[in-house]
């Protein structure tokens, strides 16, 4: 199919375009931006005007929950929710059942993921069997089933001798370890952020150092194997002075921060709101305020949703049973776009917002995605502004229902997601 998008804003970080401009796709690619291609006729207008036209966004962190947890949520809801979203390529993490650590199990999720033909699935192989931390994958044969790198989820190694194999290994083949640092003892058992507000509720601690000490074990490792390293869900000011201070050293090191810790700190448990369970804790304001700095220095590398969808059987309880985990897909665009409109420190303004969940979060991943530009892949999100809407169970298509963001309003609302120049969501748009 041939589409125009036209009188549409033109947001492509990569490619360096903030204006209005149209675009041109054709067989699945973009055949032109600003001017249409020699002998192009459009079997598809699509009208922008006062709309947003962006990359697909890339999300690097979203667990569809297949297979083995069907009943938290299915690929059918969670792809949905994705398009619905503006989210046209997302990376999952291992931690199924069973896990991904089996190259049949990967090529069986992409295929499953292809019969839909709606967003790109880019799995994440386990880097040990089992996620037990004892002995590795075969990461080569993973790789060729489609993995784009190895990640523990939030099962820690608890041997470094393994941790270290691991990375040597990786390091060897061009291999990403993708790793959220977390130290397996302070780290185990928390609930909350280890601060005022969790002593004065009663709930069980994690302290920041869970997070730095495990930080600087993977540095070292790092000096040792020269492995590239992603790191999952910061979420602390200390932790990110050391990725920092690990950036100008010139180590190769990327991180993300989930969406959602952008803007909440521990206070937002309130009185007990399972809905705040997530893993990691959200901290205290000035790791909050720190996790915006990073964003806007370029510390922080990516923004991803942390899509974690939990039942109700296990969501709606004391905080301290509840699952830990949120909805995100859907919330990505907007919550982003809500933080680019409170802080202005940003040099980069809504592009550098835009990128972060677009071609920031594709150069991480080694991903074809996040970008505009003539012959890339026709993945494209459109999106109304200045639309707000409010956050609700009743409209989100994720199986999971569950964020700590029910009730808020907030901008942005997608109007048509392309994926591979079809047209996978389109909304009506109200003007």
């Amino acid at each position: 199919m041939k589409i125009h998008i036209k009188h549409g804003h033109l947001i492509d970080p990569a490619g360096g375009a903030d204006a209005q401009q149209d675009l041109y796709i054709a067989d699945g690619k973009v055949a032109g931006v600003g001017q249409a291609p020699a002998g192009f006729t459009a079997d598809r207008v699509i009208d922008a005007s006062r709309l947003t036209v962006i990359p697909g966004l890339v999300d690097v962190s979203a667990r569809l929950r297949e297979p083995g947890y069907e009943y938290k949520a299915t690929l059918e809801s969670e792809m949905q929710a994705a398009i619905q979203g503006g989210v046209t390529s997302l990376v999952c993490p291992p931690d199924t059942d069973p896990v991904l650590d089996e190259p049949g199990l990967v090529e069986m999720l992409k295929h499953r993921a292809k019969g839909l033909n709606q967003a790109h699935v880019y799995p994440l192989g386990a880097l040990t069997v089992g996620l037990k931390g004892e002995s590795l994958t075969e990461m080569a044969e993973l790789t060729e089933a489609g993995c784009i790198g190895f990640s523990q989820a939030d099962h820690p190694i608890l041997d470094t001798r393994v941790l270290m194999r691991a990375m040597q290994y990786a390091n060897t083949f061009g291999y990403t370890v993708w790793l959220r640092p977390q130290d397996a003892y302070l780290g185990r058992g928390g609930i909350a952020h280890s601060g005022p507000v969790a002593s004065r509720l009663g709930l069980s601690g994690v302290p920041v150092m869970a997070e730095t000490i495990a930080l600087h074990t993977i540095f070292e490792l790092m000096r040792v194997t020269g492995v590239r390293v992603h790191l999952c869900r910061m979420s602390s000011a200390a932790g990110l002075e050391l990725v920092r201070a690990a950036k100008k050293e010139g180590l190769p090191v990327t991180c993300d921060v989930g969406a959602h810790h952008i803007h909440l700190i521990d206070a937002d448990i309130g009185f007990f709101d399972p809905n705040a369970r997530v893993t990691p804790p959200f901290r205290a304001q000035r790791d909050r305020d720190a996790i915006r700095q990073g964003l806007s220095d370029g510390t922080i590398d990516v923004i991803c949703s942390d899509h974690t969808p939990v039942d109700d059987d296990e969501k709606l309880l004391p905080f301290g049973e509840a699952s830990p985990g949120a909805t995100g897909l859907e919330l990505l665009l907007s919550l982003t776009l809500k933080w680019a409109g409170e802080d202005a420190r940003s040099p980069a303004g809504l592009a550098g917002a835009i990128g972060k969940i677009t071609s920031d979060a594709a150069r991480v991943g080694g991903l074809p995605a996040g970008r505009l530009t003539v012959g890339s892949a026709a993945d494209v999100c459109i999106f109304d502004a200045n639309a707000r809407w409010t956050v609700a169970p009743g409209i989100l298509a994720s199986q999971g229902k569950h964020t700590p963001f029910l009730g808020y309003e907030l901008p942005g609302r997608v109007s048509a997601t392309i994926v591979g120049g079809h047209i996978a969501f389109e909304r009506s748009v109200e003007r």
